[in-house]
């Protein structure tokens, strides 16, 4: 596939060396690490940072580096990025991306920038679909099983990743493919069972109908939905259900499914989605075969039972997985790949009260991979609340 070769940025650098520190500008951002990575090409950016490739000198690999600056600066968004770097070293499936390395600050210096290393990703699935590339069957085969083999996994660890989307879906130009992304994931066990799940999540054109109607309650399905809406856009090129807004989403899924019978509805529990669903002119479903430029039977017939209204009646992973759709890349060892040896444990949130106890958990997270590497951690008080923005921040201790 060649569009994957093609990435954004320029590849040009400047450096520059201080202590034990070298300083890369690429793209008009500083990239200050230690002398094992060489930042060579800016690969994107997003709300929580940009992400450069580099090599790695002590294994000759080609890796990728997020840089997040001043992470304590809304400590919602560091709350998110604690969260997606703990899961990033607890999950271990080829198709999901994993954490190699955090990268301390320099000697003397404040916890203040995080850089995240993970495997170098030629490009990702949002990219492809808007390329001219030809995507044939048993590409979209391939990518969309291995989709499935990571959510499998996912799910297996009890994380609903809820953002599940093309951009989302790093991949090779071998097709191979890992999903990325994990700062909205949250835990379904029973703990977690009762707490109410806010409706913003996943953007908008891969959210669930019962994430628009506002559920309190949800669960993996939410993710076998947005799965769904990418083996469409897959085959379209485009979105599938394009709403411009929370009211208009609902309406473009009702111009494909139809409007819900009176049994679907009983999903729906927000009494004021309900009555506006309620007062709708009734519509029929639209055949699949209309909407999706395929005539293979197995991808309308999977389709047709991923994009389903009541979450009760769509279809679970492990019946994608076993669906006829992916006969030829099944594989008899693949149980036991996507299946997690241990349930993802979220209780360290309930030590998240401030800025400090954030300072602190991140400081631990670094000092896993750089175990000598100057940071310190404060002791743990119990009860203790932090939330003054202008506490000091950690700073690596000047002897190691």
């Amino acid at each position: 596939m060649e569009a994957v070769k093609t990435m954004f940025g320029s590849k040009e650098s400047k450096t520059k060396s201080s202590g034990d520190r070298i300083t890369y500008t690429i793209a008009g951002k500083k990239f200050q690490v230690d002398k094992r990575y060489k930042p060579m090409k800016k690969l994107g950016s997003g709300a929580y940072g940009v992400v450069v490739s580099a090599s790695d000198k002590n294994t000759n690999d080609k890796v990728a580096i997020k840089k997040i600056e001043d992470v304590f600066g809304n400590l919602t968004d560091a709350k998110r990025i604690l969260r997606e770097v703990k899961l990033m070293q607890h999950l271990d499936h080829p198709n999901l991306l994993k954490l190699t390395d955090m990268i301390d600050p320099p000697t003397g210096s404040e916890l203040e920038d995080i850089y995240m290393v993970t495997p170098f990703m030629q490009s990702d699935l949002h990219r492809i679909v808007y390329s001219e590339n030809q995507l044939t069957l048993d590409h979209i085969q391939y990518v969309m099983y291995q989709v499935f083999c990571g959510l499998k996994y996912l799910h297996s660890a009890q994380i609903i990743h809820r953002d599940l989307k093309p951009s989302n879906i790093l991949i090779n130009e071998d097709c191979s493919i890992k999903i990325c992304d994990f700062g909205l994931a949250r835990g379904v066990t029973e703990l977690t069972a009762e707490v109410e799940l806010t409706e913003y999540v996943v953007t908008r054109w891969y959210r669930a109908p019962e994430v628009i109607c506002s559920a309190q309650h949800y669960g993996y399905e939410i993710d076998i939905w947005a799965a769904g809406c990418i083996l469409a856009e897959l085959f379209l090129r485009e979105p599938l259900f394009r709403g411009k807004s929370y009211v208009d989403q609902l309406n473009c899924i009702f111009e494909v499914l139809g409007t819900p019978s009176e049994d679907d509805m009983k999903c729906v529990t927000n009494a004021k989605a309900s009555k506006y669903i309620a007062k709708l002119k009734n519509k029929d479903s639209v055949a699949l075969s209309v909407v999706i430029p395929t005539t293979d039977e197995n991808a309308l017939d999977l389709l047709s039972k991923l994009l389903v209204f009541d979450p009760s009646k769509r279809m679970s992973v492990d019946e994608a997985l076993a669906h006829p759709f992916f006969d030829a890349w099944r594989k008899e060892d693949d149980e036991k790949l996507n299946l997690c040896a241990n349930i993802f444990d979220f209780s360290f949130e309930e030590r998240i009260n401030g800025r400090e106890s954030l300072e602190d958990l991140l400081s631990e997270e670094v000092i896993k991979f750089r175990p000598n590497c100057g940071l310190s951690v404060r002791p743990s008080k119990k009860g203790r609340t932090d939330d003054d923005g202008d506490k000091p921040k950690r700073k690596r201790s000047t002897t190691s």
